[in-house]
């Protein structure tokens, strides 16, 4: 397996310290638009790890840098604004292609809150055809939400219910950063992407939306995080789950504070999560580019952070017994643990780790398929038994039915 890595950040970066300790690839090209950006990822790990230049907005610079480095997968580890092109760089070079995010929605012109325009990932199902005619897999939504929530879905149906009411993804964490009034732990880009956009919910047979923020609730934590308010906002999951999984509801709450959805709303008012480009004196700038510019790089937080983030799938219904069943499959870092053993904050460790192990699997052959798949597509055990042994074991607590 010879992986190209496209995105140094953050995740790029997570994702290069946890695969050099595996042996299932012969070599990682780590692209970046900032060839110093993929030097300092590279240079952390080994020699199968080299660095490379790559537009990723261009699917023919990817496509030519894959061909060039002989890639048999596309890992992509950007901004959701650029699955498009890359997606269609590996298929374009012949590599199969991973991603931790969708191609981005556009909400319905007319009733925004109430139907669904194009939604996330529709893009890519719709060349679903063409990558299964090629004998090419498209693994889309795997990192850790969307990814291991997804995988907990596919376990839950086959090993925990006979009957499911709703798989409902909750996100949630305690964690502070020391010094800064508000310094988000994941790309403000894309969570100013899902959080500001009409999330989608899938119910009865069919997906509509509903407003940002909306249907609170107090979800109680595990492993010492505790109560948290979630609230709905878009995600991949929705999109995902019911395309595999039989179930009256899918749902996505993000545990984001009351803080955090007050400025939220007043980038909102005031334009400034807005991506195309307003003139600025003799420039021109995107408005989310300039608050993301602003803020600290995620990344480099986490020598300032505290805490844990968990990440689980709430899941109602009827257990394989035929009891009213009510479960929530999780998994905890402690950015303590994952500062110590990694280097990485528990937020973007969480989420590298994903595409790492699916990698492994389809290496040795214990997940394969064609087409554009989501993580409901595979046997959940073998992944889950892989992420245990990767030293992060995931969990199980049964909630009142």
């Amino acid at each position: 397996m010879r992986i190209l890595l496209v995105g140094a950040g953050g995740v790029g970066a997570a994702f290069c310290s946890i695969a050099v300790r595996r042996d299932f690839f012969e070599a990682v090209v780590v692209a970046d638009y900032s060839l110093a950006s993929a030097e300092r990822a590279a240079a952390a790990a080994d020699d199968r790890f080299t660095a490379a230049q790559v537009d990723a907005s261009s699917a023919e610079s990817v496509a030519a840098l894959a061909r060039e480095h002989r890639a048999t997968h596309v890992m992509n580890a950007v901004d959701p604004r650029f699955v498009m092109p890359v997606f269609e760089g590996a298929r374009a070079a012949g590599a199969d292609y991973l991603d931790m995010a969708m191609s981005l929605s556009r909400p319905h012109p007319d009733a925004p809150y109430e139907k669904t325009g194009v939604k996330l990932g529709d893009e890519q199902f719709a060349a679903a055809e063409a990558w299964a005619a090629d004998g090419r897999l498209a693994l889309v939504g795997i990192g850790v939400e969307p990814g291991l929530s997804d995988v907990f879905a596919r376990y839950a149906a086959d090993h925990l219910f006979s009957e499911i009411d709703e798989l409902g993804t909750r996100d949630g964490a305690n964690l502070t950063v020391d010094g800064y009034d508000f310094a988000p732990s994941f790309s403000i880009w894309t969570t100013i992407e899902e959080c500001l956009n009409p999330p989608v919910i899938w119910e009865d047979g069919a997906w509509r939306t509903t407003e940002p923020f909306s249907e609170p609730e107090v979800f109680d934590f595990p492993e010492g995080i505790g109560p948290v308010e979630c609230v709905n906002v878009e995600h991949e999951e929705v999109l995902l789950m019911p395309r595999w999984i039989d179930c009256r509801r899918a749902t996505f709450k993000y545990g984001l504070g009351n803080e955090f959805i007050e400025v939220l709303k007043t980038l909102h008012k005031l334009g400034l999560d807005r991506t195309d480009k307003v003139r600025v004196g003799e420039v021109e700038v995107s408005p989310r580019d300039v608050v993301a510019a602003c803020l600290p790089n995620p990344a480099e937080l986490g020598p300032r952070m505290t805490g844990k983030t968990c990440a689980g799938l709430w899941v109602t219904g009827r257990g394989t017994d035929g009891a009213p069943r009510s479960t929530y499959l999780y998994h905890v870092v402690d950015n303590e643990w994952s500062m110590r053993e990694y280097g990485h904050q528990c937020v973007v460790w969480q989420t590298a780790v994903n595409p790492v192990v699916a990698l492994e699997l389809l290496a040795t052959g214990a997940w394969k398929g064609a087409g554009v798949l989501g993580p409901e597509a595979f046997d959940a055990v073998p992944f889950l038994d892989r992420l245990t042994a990767y030293g992060s074991p995931w969990g199980i607590q049964e909630l009142d039915a």
